[in-house]
């Protein structure tokens, strides 16, 4: 039956608070919440409203090879991996790890679901001594990148997969990609003004005008199984998910690193401002400024504001903004009392010829970064923009190599020109907030910030990670009081949940069910069997649409 008026997002968050943890019945089926909408989204208090559920701090956490939901929720699997998504036969790829929600153009009963895939895994992988045949290239390449799903809502009112759709289809390793902006086709990508795909592909934006950012992380190791170019990766590439037509476009401007995460807005002079985070233990925050003005009558002229622009990186100890420029940094490099960071294992005529355009800085921006005096992080992988005063919402995972196990959330407010910035820590992982390592973020319309844990695979369970059991799930209070920290998911064996995103009314959450069972994937020794095919042990990554249980 259709839903005759959405959830308000206020009682959505209520009923992700009902009370204690129970296990979500997979594909259960259930019908779409209809309750009648009565809150604005300027009701930035419905956090107080929420009752207890389960938390670590409560000693509730759990261990157990399943998704558990806060009770009075259940969940449906959307696709899992290999799942076939289109009329073509193209499945679902390996290890997803965000989601976009799209509507398709007036209607609130069909959508495209944009997903990112991480990684791939297999057995042959393992032996760094063989060599890659070009048919596992192939399959390598084919796993990563992103699945666009079509999705409908059935005759209940659930969210389901179009298996086949002729919207669907697979952005991959294998997808044709147009390089734009400064580097294309200099010499710091070998003269390329076209690449071969995208892959090892984390988080993401959606841009002002409804098209897809898509971050490539760590890229090296499938670069080298492939056979392909290094300086072709380590880009933001965008996507228009709609047009098929339309090859995607690999942003040069934003920089080349281990892209973790981006997130667009827009400055007081209406540029266009693009957060970044670099996923890397000892990474650094970025942002990139627009040249051009955005404007909704320029909509047409979208591409040349990501072509043309400032790149610059985060220094926090003087809560000032860097520009990345050539002319900088080789002043820095022939400065006489310069000495070169000891961690880039270079002398100052090695990085004097490494560095002679701003196309090298472009392609080398962490090392840029680190000549300029920008911070160095505790991998900032993960970061957010919040809706309703623009400050930028920052997640350190961790970094145990310098003690800080548990990681925190910091918040960047900056000043009136966007020059100079202050920052505060927002909330710390550890035992008295009832998380570690928080990864993905996400305010939903209502202003309430939700966090994922991304505590990795080999310390789950063990040691100063134990307590806090699998990755999970948790609301954090708009003021970072983290004795009001509430845990409402519990992911399977060594999975992590990311990538949330909302329908327009907050009636219904996709997530992204990353990597299960991630130290025996691709082995004969499965660690986890979530969502495993009958007659199978492996398990997949997939997914998920949440909603609110009948029962």
């Amino acid at each position: 039956m259709e839903m005759k008026k959405p959830l308000s997002r206020r009682h959505f968050l209520k009923y992700l608070g009902a009370s204690a943890a129970s296990l979500a019945a997979a594909y259960s089926g259930l019908s779409s919440l209809t309750h009648k909408a009565n809150a604005s989204a300027s009701d930035i208090n419905a956090y107080d409203e929420l009752p207890e559920t389960f938390n670590p701090t409560l000693h509730t956490a759990n261990d157990t090879d399943q998704l558990l939901l806060a009770s009075g929720f259940s969940y449906n699997v959307l696709a899992a991996y290999g799942d076939v998504i289109n009329k073509s036969g193209d499945t679902l790829g390996f290890n997803n790890s965000y989601t976009s929600f799209f509507p398709l153009s007036g209607s609130t009963t069909e959508a495209l679901l944009w997903v990112n895939h991480e990684s791939a895994q297999y057995s042959w992988m393992l032996d760094r001594s063989m060599t890659i045949a070009w048919e596992q290239q192939k399959q390598l390449l084919n796993e990563q990148g992103a699945s666009i799903l079509h999705i409908k809502k059935d005759a209940l009112g659930q969210w389901k997969l179009v298996p086949d759709s002729t919207l669907a289809r697979r952005i991959s390793g294998l997808t044709p990609i147009e390089l734009t902006g400064p580097v294309r086709g200099s010499q710091s990508v070998n003269g390329a003004t076209l690449v071969q795909g995208t892959f090892a592909n984390r988080g993401g934006s959606q841009t002002l005008w409804n098209t897809q950012l898509t971050c490539e992380n760590r890229f090296e190791t499938t670069c080298r199984d492939a056979g392909l170019a290094l300086s072709h990766y380590g880009w933001i590439v965008e996507v228009d998910p709609f047009d098929h037509g339309k090859l995607p476009v690999k942003h040069t401007a934003l920089g080349r690193f281990h892209h973790g995460s981006a997130a667009m807005t827009l400055n007081s002079d209406q540029h266009v401002v693009v957060y970044m985070g670099e996923d890397s233990p000892e990474g650094f925050v970025y942002k990139f400024v627009s040249a051009d003005q955005w404007s909704d009558d320029k909509k047409a002229n979208t591409a040349q504001l990501l072509s043309e622009g400032s790149l610059y990186a985060a220094d926090l100890i003087k809560g000032r903004w860097i520009e990345l420029t050539i002319e900088l940094v080789r002043k820095q490099l022939n400065s006489m009392t310069y000495q070169v960071p000891t961690v880039l294992n270079k002398s100052k005529d090695v990085l004097l010829k490494q560095f002679q355009t701003q196309n090298d800085v472009l392609t080398s921006v962490s090392e840029a970064a680190l000549i300029l005096g920008a911070t160095p992080c505790d991998r900032p992988a993960e970061l957010t923009v919040r809706p309703s005063n623009k400050q930028v919402y920052i997640a350190f995972t961790q970094n145990d190599s310098r003690g800080n196990l548990h990681g925190q959330i910091i918040k960047l407010k900056e000043s009136g020109n966007g020059e100079t910035f202050a920052f505060e820590t927002f909330i710390t992982g550890g035992r008295q907030s009832g998380f570690s390592s928080p990864g993905a973020l996400a305010f939903d319309k209502n202003d309430n910030l939700w966090v994922s844990s991304d505590i990795s695979p080999d310390r789950l369970n063990t040691g100063a990670w134990s307590e806090f059991k699998n990755n999970g799930l948790y609301l954090i209070h708009p003021s970072g009081t983290e004795r009001k920290t509430k845990q409402y998911a519990s992911s399977p064996t060594e999975a992590a949940l990311s990538g949330l995103s909302f329908t327009d009314h907050q009636a219904t959450v996709f997530v992204a069910v990353n990597h299960p069972g991630a130290s025996g994937a691709g082995t004969t020794s499965p660690t986890s069997q979530w969502q495993h095919r009958f007659g199978k042990k492996d398990p997949r990554s997939a997914v998920v649409v949440i909603t609110r249980s009948l029962l």
